[in-house]
C-alpha cells in the first residue's frame, strides 16, 4: 500500500494539478522519504490510515531527522509544504493535517543582471553554436526571457500555432494560467529569423524550439548554454536564464512600470511576488549611491 501512495500522489500531481517536472519529482521525493522514516520510527508499514494518524511530534521527528541530513531552513519549508499536500491528497478534502509552524525563511531578492551583460551573454551563445540555425534559435530563446518576461518553461512550452507571429503573444504558464505579452521587435525578429533558419517543419502542434534531431528543446540544454557563456564572459554565478527575466522586471520597473502591469506581464498570481521588485530596485540604487557619493 505504502508503495501505491506515492505513485497516485505522481499522478494527482502531473494530471490534476499540472505541476511542472521538477515540482513533481521533489513532492514524490518528499512522499517517498516520509513513508521510508515512518517505517523506521514506527517499525511497521506504512498505510494510508498511517498517515491519517500522524500528529506534531511525527512531524517534527521526521523535520528533525531531515535536518540531521544537512538540509537549511528554506529546505526544510518546503519539505513541511510538500508533506501538508502529500497527508491532505491522502487524506482527501476532510483530512485532518497536523498543524506545525515552519522554520523562518528569509527572503532573498532575484538577482539582475544588466542589459549589456544581457545581451552580451546572448550573443555569445549564438555565435559559438555549432550551427547557425541553433545560434538564431538559442538568441530567440534568451531575447524571449530578457525582452518579454518568460519563464524558460514558458518559452519552451511555445508550440507552431503561435505563428503567424503578431504585436503580442500567448503565453501559458504557472499551473496552466495563461496571459498576455507584448513581442518587441527585435524579439518577433528573432523568432523569425530562427524559423526560417531550423531545418525542421514546423507543425502547430508541434514544438517551436527544437533540439538538434528535432525533437522538443531540452531547457537544460539552454541553462548548459549560459553556464559555458558566463564562464566565457567573466560573469557570476548569478548569471541564470532565471536571471533574464528578473532583469526584465526590474528594469521596467526602473523606467516606471506600475506593480499591478507588472504582475500581468509575470503571471505572478499575487501581487506580492511582485512587490519583491521594488526592494530590487531600492537595492540598484543604494548600490549606486554606496559607489558613486563621496561620503558614503
Amino acid at each position: 500500500m505504502s508503495l501505491l501512495l506515492p505513485e497516485r500522489w505522481r499522478q494527482h500531481l502531473a494530471l490534476d494539478r499540472r505541476r511542472s517536472v521538477h515540482t513533481v519529482r521533489a513532492y514524490v521525493a518528499t512522499a517517498e522519504r516520509l513513508i521510508a522514516f515512518l517505517e523506521e520510527h514506527r517499525g511497521e508499514a506504512v498505510t494510508a490510515a498511517t498517515l491519517a494518524s500522524l500528529d506534531q511530534a511525527d512531524l517534527r521527528a521526521f523535520l528533525t531527522s531531515r535536518r540531521m541530513d544537512g538540509i537549511g531552513n528554506l529546505s526544510a519549508a518546503r519539505e513541511l509544504s510538500a508533506v501538508r499536500g502529500f497527508l491532505k491528497f491522502v487524506g482527501g478534502e476532510e483530512a485532518r493535517v497536523p498543524q506545525l509552524k515552519g522554520p523562518r525563511v528569509k527572503r532573498g531578492l532575484p538577482r539582475p543582471i544588466s542589459p549589456d551583460e544581457a545581451v552580451a551573454l546572448a550573443q555569445d551563445i549564438a555565435e559559438t553554436a555549432r550551427e547557425g540555425w541553433i545560434g538564431a534559435r538559442d538568441w530567440a530563446v534568451l531575447l524571449l526571457l530578457y525582452g518579454a518576461g518568460l519563464r524558460i518553461s514558458e518559452a519552451m512550452g511555445l508550440n507552431g500555432d503561435i505563428l503567424p507571429l503578431a504585436e503580442t503573444l500567448r503565453v501559458t504558464g504557472k499551473r496552466g494560467k495563461t496571459r498576455i505579452v507584448p513581442l518587441l521587435p527585435q524579439v518577433r525578429q528573432a523568432i523569425e529569423a530562427y524559423i526560417e533558419a531550423c531545418p525542421h517543419p514546423m507543425a502547430r502542434d508541434q514544438p517551436l524550439f527544437r533540439g538538434a534531431r528535432g525533437g522538443a528543446l531540452s531547457p537544460a540544454l539552454i541553462r548548459r548554454a549560459v553556464q559555458g557563456a558566463r564562464g566565457r564572459l567573466g560573469l557570476s554565478e548569478r548569471t541564470t536564464p532565471h536571471a533574464l527575466r528578473h532583469s526584465f522586471a526590474t528594469h521596467l520597473l526602473g523606467r516606471g512600470a506600475d506593480l499591478r502591469s507588472l504582475q500581468e506581464l509575470l503571471g505572478h498570481a499575487s501581487l506580492s511576488s511582485t512587490q519583491i521588485y521594488t526592494q530590487v530596485d531600492a537595492a540598484h540604487l543604494l548600490d549606486i549611491y554606496r559607489n558613486a557619493h563621496p561620503r558614503a
